[in-house]
């Protein structure tokens, strides 16, 4: 078990450290660097807008996920009708290949052909149609519901799960003492899922903050460098553009941060004070 996580994690990690430190380039030699591919992103004007995006994209996405996946939790444990239907159904999303079905989205948001403009304009909601992927402002909330719709049956599945082994009784002893659907919901189910809520938010949050299939496919970063999300920046400038010691400084820039987050998080998941 160590071998392999010496060789599938910590090597490639510590090669990515190393990478970090250096002006490694494709086809010239090796040179130690130190600090100064971090240095230079602190100064570029297209890595501050890369990493305002990743932070407005995961923060947005995880929200809404979280929101989202809790009601429809709510709404799959209700006893609804074909209420296993839905459960299957519902991980539809998560079954299907994020390239192959990104690829669908792509072609929903085609400027000619997209079928949410047509849609929306034979709805009378809109007059003309909406370029969800050259205008700035509709590409990023692009990725940010592509990436919602693909990340929602994970936080629906799992806090279904929470619901279900949530002992009845408590419920029913909620509703004797004439505790009302919020009261229930916000001092019963909220506290019991707290811990399972907030692993399912760490790693949304990992998974998110790293996503580079969605981005990739949908903008490859634009228009205007709009959309690009640290992982599509660190491959067009390490992998296209042959600058291996910046993209590996890209891939590197937040895990400090995300390090900090992940002890406190699991910190308060496993009840210590922080």
């Amino acid at each position: 078990a160590l071998l392999v996580i010496f060789c599938m994690i910590a090597y490639a990690f510590m090669l990515s450290i190393f990478l970090s430190l250096s002006s490694a380039m494709v086809g010239l030699p090796f040179q130690f660097s130190g600090l100064d591919n971090f240095r230079y992103l602190l100064k570029s004007d297209i890595f501050l807008q890369t990493l305002k995006n990743s932070l407005v994209y995961t923060f947005s996405a995880v929200v809404l996920k979280i929101v989202l996946g809790m009601g429809l939790a709510l709404l799959l444990n209700s006893g609804i009708k074909f209420q296993k239907f839905f459960r299957g159904a519902i991980l539809l999303p998560w079954v299907i290949p994020d390239t192959l079905s990104t690829l669908g989205w792509v072609w929903m948001f085609d400027p000619i052909y997209s079928v949410l403009n047509w849609i929306l304009k034979n709805a009378g909601i809109i007059g003309k149609g909406i370029p969800w992927l050259s205008n700035p402002y509709y590409a990023m909330a692009s990725v940010v519901l592509v990436n919602i719709w693909r990340g929602l049956p994970f936080f629906a599945i799992t806090l279904l799960a929470g619901l279900v082994s949530v002992p009845k009784d408590i419920y029913q002893a909620a509703k004797v003492d004439g505790a009302g659907r919020f009261r229930i919901f916000f001092y019963i189910t909220l506290p019991l899922l707290k811990p399972l809520i907030l692993i399912v938010i760490l790693f949304s949050t990992i998974s998110t903050i790293s996503d580079f299939n969605i981005v990739y496919i949908l903008t490859k970063g634009g228009p205007m460098n709009m959309t690009h999300v640290l992982s599509t920046l660190a491959f067009r400038i390490g992998l296209v553009g042959g600058n291996i010691g910046q993209g590996a400084a890209i891939s590197m820039f937040l895990f400090p941060v995300m390090a900090v987050v992940v002890y406190f998080q699991l910190r308060v998941i496993q009840g210590r004070p922080s």
